[in-house]
């Protein structure tokens, strides 16, 4: 893409709106733009990276056997009151009413109409166990949104939906979904720890939240420092029995939020005991059959007799995501991407767009990098060599390729690797061959 044809609105000044790094640099770098409290314009930037964070997601969700789906935003009241939730969830919720005065909400999560779904599909225990997922926007109406994408009202939200025969099945599909959010954080660059968390709204008596470290995260961590090697032990999903074990191993290992210490553990762990800062991105719950029950969700077991399937829900915040690999990932120049979420992989800066021999290598050279398959950001535009800099540094493309005067004779250019700093120079042969 030529960023003279591109809409890439970055500002030099930071709103005075934006409290956090992530808003902050995310307004600047021309990603989003508010269009009321707590809603967002996505504009192209941002848009690739959300779109990069999503099939991510959707990759890892597929390959813990989850199948896809997509539900309407908008719900019936009735479905809510049925289970019970409709007055206890509380003023989040946005309530409407259509022009028949029939009771509506924008879905702020999905365990009732999932339900619903399914038990209309399913008659026998041969149709489980199932997992169901959707990508899709969410409202909760937030009494004080801030900190941008971190904490609005409309999100863009990864929610599944287990449905399970018993109680050990059950926690087989949760300890799957459990070790796909760490590796679907891991692909993204984050660390992220999980830790026993509260129900709240959804329910149930089980769940774990997934804090991500970042220095300018949202709350204090602290953690046992085996935690990661514990993290990243190799286990096979489909063996039940050493799944258990590795989710039970993790969940020795000491991690908690400033409002959930243990001085107890803390001391136990001594010098082990780390601190940073995280931002939660994720949570799962298993709630037995507290919605297939309310929803008449039953199939018939193998010996003929009713069975009410137990089950679990998953959110990842995808949209949130993206605020905090910013958070966990930034420079004082800009942002640092990781490369599997870049919204480009190359930044192409041509220093004299008023050189015709300048302008003529930069042109062959986003043609050879655009035929190997490498996504490229081309800055062509008639700008002072600092501004195209400030510009790539801001967006935080890992790779910068600049031409220039100096290398145009020589037919070499300047590879500079966004996060590192390092500079290499090369000619443009190794220079593809690098980036390709």
């Amino acid at each position: 893409m030529r960023l003279s044809r591109y809409f890439l609105p970055v500002l030099k000044e930071t709103p005075g709106e934006a409290q956090v790094v992530s808003h902050q640099l995310m307004l600047r770098a021309g990603m989003i733009r508010q269009t009321a409290a707590g809603i967002y314009a996505w504009l192209p930037l941002g848009l690739r990276v959300l779109r990069k964070i999503e099939q991510i997601v959707r990759e890892e969700q597929d390959n813990a056997g989850a199948v896809e789906l997509l539900m309407p935003t908008i719900q019936s009241a009735e479905l809510w009151k049925q289970s019970g939730r409709y007055d206890a969830y509380g003023p989040e919720m946005l309530r409407i009413t259509d022009r028949h005065d029939r009771e509506m909400l924008f879905s702020p999560t999905a365990e009732e109409l999932f339900t619903t779904i399914f038990a209309n599909g399913v008659k026998s225990y041969r149709d489980l166990p199932r997992i169901l997922y959707q990508i899709q926007w969410k409202f909760r109406d937030e009494i004080r949104p801030r900190f941008g994408v971190m904490r609005g009202r409309e999100f863009l939200m990864k929610d599944a939906y287990s449905f399970d025969p018993d109680l050990a099945a059950a926690r087989h599909s949760y300890n799957r979904m459990f070790i796909a959010y760490l590796r679907t954080f891991a692909r993204m660059g984050l660390h992220a720890i999980p830790m026993r968390a509260d129900t709240g709204p959804i329910g149930g008596d089980l769940s774990h939240e997934f804090i991500v470290l970042a220095p300018t995260g949202e709350s204090d961590v602290f953690y046992h420092s085996n935690w990661k090697a514990a993290r990243d032990t190799t286990v096979d999903a489909d063996d039940a029995t050493a799944l258990q074990t590795y989710v039970d191993r993790l969940n020795t290992d000491y991690a908690a939020t400033d409002e959930k210490r243990d001085q107890g553990l803390e001391a136990e762990a001594g010098d082990a005991l780390k601190q940073s800062r995280g931002i939660e991105v994720g949570q799962i719950f298993y709630f037995g059959t507290k919605y297939s029950a309310a929803m008449g969700l039953s199939v018939q077991g193998a010996d003929g007799t009713a069975i009410v399937p137990h089950m679990g829900s998953y959110g990842i915040g995808v949209s949130r995501l993206m605020g905090a690999i910013v958070e966990a990932s930034h420079d004082k120049d800009g942002i640092v991407w990781p490369d599997a979420v870049a919204p480009y992989k190359v930044a192409l800066i041509n220093l004299r767009a008023d050189d015709a021999s300048c302008l003529a290598a930069a042109d062959a050279m986003y043609d050879r990098l655009t035929a190997a398959g490498v996504e490229v950001l081309y800055d062509d535009r008639d700008e002072r060599g600092g501004a195209k800099f400030a510009t790539a540094d801001l967006i935080g493309v890992p790779w910068q390729v600049v031409i220039g005067p100096k290398g145009v004779g020589a037919r070499t250019v300047e590879v500079k690797r966004r996060g590192a700093g390092t500079r290499d120079e090369m000619t443009v042969e190794a220079a593809v061959a690098k980036l390709a």
